[in-house]
Protein backbone atom coordinates (compact mmCIF):
# COMPACT_ATOMS: atom_id res chain seq x y z
CA UNK A 1 0.00 0.00 0.00
CA UNK A 2 1.37 3.43 -0.85
CA UNK A 3 1.80 6.19 1.25
CA UNK A 4 -0.96 8.24 -0.09
CA UNK A 5 -3.34 5.06 0.03
CA UNK A 6 -2.84 5.14 3.72
CA UNK A 7 -3.17 8.90 3.81
CA UNK A 8 -6.99 8.42 2.81
CA UNK A 9 -7.98 5.78 5.81
CA UNK A 10 -6.77 8.06 8.70
CA UNK A 11 -9.41 11.10 9.68
CA UNK A 12 -7.82 14.26 9.66
CA UNK A 13 -10.88 16.10 10.94
CA UNK A 14 -13.82 15.29 12.82
CA UNK A 15 -17.30 17.17 13.57
CA UNK A 16 -18.43 15.17 16.67
CA UNK A 17 -22.22 14.67 18.01
CA UNK A 18 -23.15 17.38 19.81
CA UNK A 19 -20.70 19.29 18.38
CA UNK A 20 -21.70 22.58 15.98
CA UNK A 21 -19.85 24.39 13.94
CA UNK A 22 -20.79 27.65 12.13
CA UNK A 23 -18.45 28.74 9.35
CA UNK A 24 -16.41 27.41 6.22
CA UNK A 25 -14.29 24.09 7.21
CA UNK A 26 -11.23 23.15 4.58
CA UNK A 27 -9.93 19.85 4.97
CA UNK A 28 -6.74 18.50 3.92
CA UNK A 29 -7.87 15.08 3.58
CA UNK A 30 -10.48 12.29 5.10
CA UNK A 31 -13.39 14.65 7.40
CA UNK A 32 -16.08 12.76 9.52
CA UNK A 33 -19.39 14.97 10.55
CA UNK A 34 -21.15 12.98 13.43
CA UNK A 35 -23.01 16.67 14.82
CA UNK A 36 -24.10 20.02 12.72
CA UNK A 37 -22.30 22.27 10.39
CA UNK A 38 -23.46 25.65 8.71
CA UNK A 39 -20.23 26.81 6.55
CA UNK A 40 -19.29 25.01 3.62
CA UNK A 41 -17.25 22.08 3.76
CA UNK A 42 -14.28 21.85 1.22
CA UNK A 43 -12.01 18.52 1.60
CA UNK A 44 -8.94 17.40 -0.27
CA UNK A 45 -10.14 13.99 1.08
CA UNK A 46 -12.82 11.28 1.72
CA UNK A 47 -16.13 12.96 3.54
CA UNK A 48 -18.39 10.74 5.93
CA UNK A 49 -21.47 12.29 6.89
CA UNK A 50 -22.79 10.37 10.09
CA UNK A 51 -27.13 9.21 10.26
CA UNK A 52 -27.01 12.20 13.24
CA UNK A 53 -25.39 14.57 11.09
CA UNK A 54 -27.44 17.94 9.89
CA UNK A 55 -25.31 20.27 7.36
CA UNK A 56 -26.54 23.65 5.84
CA UNK A 57 -23.56 24.33 3.34
CA UNK A 58 -22.15 22.99 0.05
CA UNK A 59 -19.73 20.31 0.52
CA UNK A 60 -16.59 18.98 -1.64
CA UNK A 61 -14.30 15.96 -1.64
CA UNK A 62 -13.73 12.87 -3.13
CA UNK A 63 -14.98 10.21 -1.86
CA UNK A 64 -18.38 10.80 -0.27
CA UNK A 65 -20.68 8.96 2.02
CA UNK A 66 -24.20 10.61 2.93
CA UNK A 67 -25.66 8.80 5.99
CA UNK A 68 -27.23 12.20 7.43
CA UNK A 69 -29.17 15.34 6.30
CA UNK A 70 -27.23 17.83 3.75
CA UNK A 71 -28.87 21.04 2.44
CA UNK A 72 -26.84 22.25 -0.13
CA UNK A 73 -24.63 21.35 -3.33
CA UNK A 74 -23.04 18.22 -2.95
CA UNK A 75 -19.22 17.74 -5.28
CA UNK A 76 -17.80 14.26 -5.25
CA UNK A 77 -15.00 14.15 -7.53
CA UNK A 78 -14.90 10.56 -7.51
CA UNK A 79 -17.73 9.09 -6.11
CA UNK A 80 -21.15 9.66 -4.06
CA UNK A 81 -22.94 6.90 -2.34
CA UNK A 82 -26.30 7.98 -0.31
CA UNK A 83 -27.24 5.69 2.31
CA UNK A 84 -30.79 4.66 2.96
CA UNK A 85 -30.90 7.22 6.46
CA UNK A 86 -29.65 10.05 3.78
CA UNK A 87 -31.19 13.47 2.93
CA UNK A 88 -29.97 15.73 0.24
CA UNK A 89 -31.58 18.46 -0.32
CA UNK A 90 -30.07 20.36 -3.20
CA UNK A 91 -27.60 19.28 -6.88
CA UNK A 92 -25.42 16.50 -6.91
CA UNK A 93 -22.04 16.33 -9.52
CA UNK A 94 -20.33 14.00 -9.39
CA UNK A 95 -18.92 10.98 -11.54
CA UNK A 96 -20.48 7.78 -10.22
CA UNK A 97 -23.10 8.02 -7.80
CA UNK A 98 -24.89 5.24 -5.24
CA UNK A 99 -27.88 5.43 -3.81
CA UNK A 100 -29.72 3.27 -1.57
CA UNK A 101 -33.12 2.24 -1.11
CA UNK A 102 -35.39 4.63 0.75
CA UNK A 103 -32.70 8.00 0.97
CA UNK A 104 -34.48 11.28 -0.41
CA UNK A 105 -32.85 13.39 -2.72
CA UNK A 106 -34.28 16.52 -3.66
CA UNK A 107 -31.76 18.40 -6.59
CA UNK A 108 -30.55 17.67 -9.85
CA UNK A 109 -28.29 14.59 -9.88
CA UNK A 110 -25.49 15.17 -12.77
CA UNK A 111 -23.21 12.01 -13.78
CA UNK A 112 -20.23 13.45 -15.20
CA UNK A 113 -18.21 10.81 -17.66
CA UNK A 114 -15.81 13.08 -19.44
CA UNK A 115 -13.41 15.43 -18.06
CA UNK A 116 -14.78 18.27 -20.64
CA UNK A 117 -18.28 17.59 -18.64
CA UNK A 118 -16.51 17.13 -15.54
CA UNK A 119 -15.10 21.05 -16.03
CA UNK A 120 -18.32 22.56 -17.24
CA UNK A 121 -20.66 21.58 -14.68
CA UNK A 122 -18.26 21.99 -11.96
CA UNK A 123 -17.84 25.61 -13.00
CA UNK A 124 -21.46 25.92 -12.74
CA UNK A 125 -22.11 24.66 -9.95
CA UNK A 126 -19.35 27.23 -8.18
CA UNK A 127 -21.49 29.60 -9.22
CA UNK A 128 -23.71 28.61 -7.27
CA UNK A 129 -24.38 31.00 -3.97
CA UNK A 130 -23.97 29.27 -0.47
CA UNK A 131 -27.31 28.11 0.72
CA UNK A 132 -26.69 30.75 3.85
CA UNK A 133 -23.32 32.60 4.31
CA UNK A 134 -22.81 31.88 8.35
CA UNK A 135 -20.92 33.61 11.07
CA UNK A 136 -17.88 31.82 12.07
CA UNK A 137 -18.13 30.91 15.15
CA UNK A 138 -17.59 27.36 16.99
CA UNK A 139 -19.40 25.40 19.39
CA UNK A 140 -18.77 22.45 21.35
CA UNK A 141 -21.39 21.07 23.88
CA UNK A 142 -19.31 17.72 24.93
Amino acid sequence: MSVNNRKDFSINTIIGPDTSVYGDVESGGFTRVDGNLRGNLNARGRVIVGEKARIKSNISGTSITIGGVVYGNVFASERLIILSTGLVLGDIVTRRIQADEGCLVHGRVTVCKTDEKWAQVAAELQAVPDPEPAPPVIQNNG
